[in-house]
């Protein structure tokens, strides 16, 4: 069974463009590049796949430095006596491997700007520095992450509910059920392999061994990022004991009980990083717009897919009759999700979410999530409770330029009008939580007139 990706829109709209580029497709392992691919491919009367990780794959650009002698020998080689460019899918699949073939991708638009030409990377942060030549302004890229909601749904069958989800705001009907399925979505996460075989209930007992091994795939491929040996045992240890820090900023001095120095565990944890494997998610300090991360204040950790993260924690079974997300793992686990949810709606460029944070002498405030919209930066709060324990919130709309605010929990959708403690108006959106990938619908639909 394939599932099908909203990506595959936005490469039918590469496709036919005039002035088409060669495209790179940018994300971790296992989050569906390849199969995403071969699903394109259909759309083509020939396709022409290759894995640099395969010897004889990757020698053709070590061989060759002109892309049409290239493009020769790949069809004497698969006895093709000829082609038509136009209706040809040219395939480069772990590009990383050949630094080399990034470079060439410039060649392809230029000397043969009719072959439509995908590439796709897990690790390519860790190759470009090795490209002598990089093809800047002559490439386009793509980000492919787990499945969102939205995308579960679509795997599920619940065309009828994804429906719904479009009409804003949600209707009551339709609250509960898109509640009940996002739970089941972050009990799951979004890794294309756990979904699938979700969708037997058979399989459901093979999930454990699953998880287990795309993790492990991780944890073999530190050698790749790893920039010595040193490297590779901080980084090792990083993946063993992140998880249980998730609901909590972290320092780098030490980190996880180690003797492992400030520079090391932040060499290492950058490397990650790059991978998309942990992510560390950085505060602003500022209310206004733009949002600027600041560097020297503490991050949190923001995983790969939420799935695993609690795979990592063995959580799952507290979350097969959670009825609030809100209250799963110390409160770490919503805002994860929300986060990954966020991150999931970039395409074309990638920007990860940040939160607030206000420093005083013996106080300190820290908002969730802080969002960009329309020039202002909207904060976010993801918790139950009631409005007047939003302290920092109210801290934030204070010293913002504009009256509006965000809380995502388990409650049905609402608009209502409040004052902070220290008296200013404020408008307060009561978001359901399974409604992060539409997040910029429903401020639209708070702000605009």
């Amino acid at each position: 069974m394939i599932i099908e990706r909203k990506h595959i829109h936005f490469l039918l709209i590469w496709k036919n463009q005039k002035q088409r580029k060669p495209l790179i497709l940018r994300g971790a392992r296992q989050v569906g590049k390849t199969t995403l691919v071969k699903q394109f491919s259909e759309n083509y009367q020939q396709f022409i796949s290759l894995n640099l990780e395969k010897q004889q794959d990757a020698d053709y650009f070590e061989q060759y430095s002109d892309v049409n002698t290239l493009l020769n020998a790949l069809l004497l080689e698969r006895k093709m006596s000829g082609i038509d460019s136009r209706e040809t899918l040219l395939f480069i699949d772990e590009i990383q491997e050949v630094p080399k073939a990034i470079a060439l991708l410039r060649y392809f638009y230029e000397e043969i700007p009719n072959l439509h030409v995908i590439a796709a990377g897990s690790l390519l942060e860790h190759s470009l520095s090795k490209v002598k030549s990089f093809p800047v302004g002559r490439i386009e890229y793509l980000y492919i992450f787990p499945l969102n909601f939205p995308e579960f749904l679509n795997a599920n069958g619940m065309e009828a509910l994804l429906e719904r989800l479009d009409i804003i705001p949600i209707d009551k009907a339709a609250h509960n059920v898109a509640k009940n399925w996002f739970h089941k979505y972050a009990l799951y996460g979004g890794m294309p392999e756990i979904v699938k075989t979700s969708l037997q209930k058979d399989n459901i007992p093979k999930l454990p061994k699953i998880y287990e091994g795309i993790w492990s795939s991780y944890v073999d491929d530190v050698p790749k990022y790893a920039q010595n040996d040193t490297s590779q045992k901080v980084i090792k240890h990083i993946m063993q004991t992140a998880p249980r820090y998730v609901d909590q900023r972290i320092t780098f001095h030490g980190f996880g009980g180690s003797n492992y120095k400030s520079r090391e565990v932040g060499e290492s944890f950058r490397a990650l990083d790059d991978a998309k494997v942990i992510q560390l998610i950085y505060p602003c300090t500022s209310v206004e717009y733009p949002i600027l991360e600041d560097f020297k204040k503490s991050p949190r950790m923001q995983f790969l897919d939420t799935g695993l993260l609690n795979h990592a924690l063995g959580i799952h079974p507290q979350l097969l009759s959670i009825k609030d997300l809100s209250t799963s793992y110390k409160g770490a686990i919503l805002p994860h999700l929300i986060t990954q949810e966020l991150i999931s709606v970039q395409e074309y460029k990638y920007k990860k979410p940040n939160f607030w944070v206000r420093q005083k002498q013996g106080a300190q405030s820290e908002v969730d999530l802080v969002y960009s919209f329309n020039g202002l930066i909207i904060p976010i709060e993801i918790k139950s409770g009631k409005i007047g324990k939003l302290r920092s919130l109210h801290q934030f709309i204070d010293k913002a330029p504009h009256p509006y605010a965000v809380r995502m929990y388990a409650g049905e959708f609402s608009i209502e009008n409040h004052e902070t403690i220290d008296g200013k108006p404020f408008v307060l959106m009561n978001l359901p939580y399974y409604l992060g990938t539409y997040l910029d619908k429903y401020l639209d639909y708070l702000i605009s007139p």
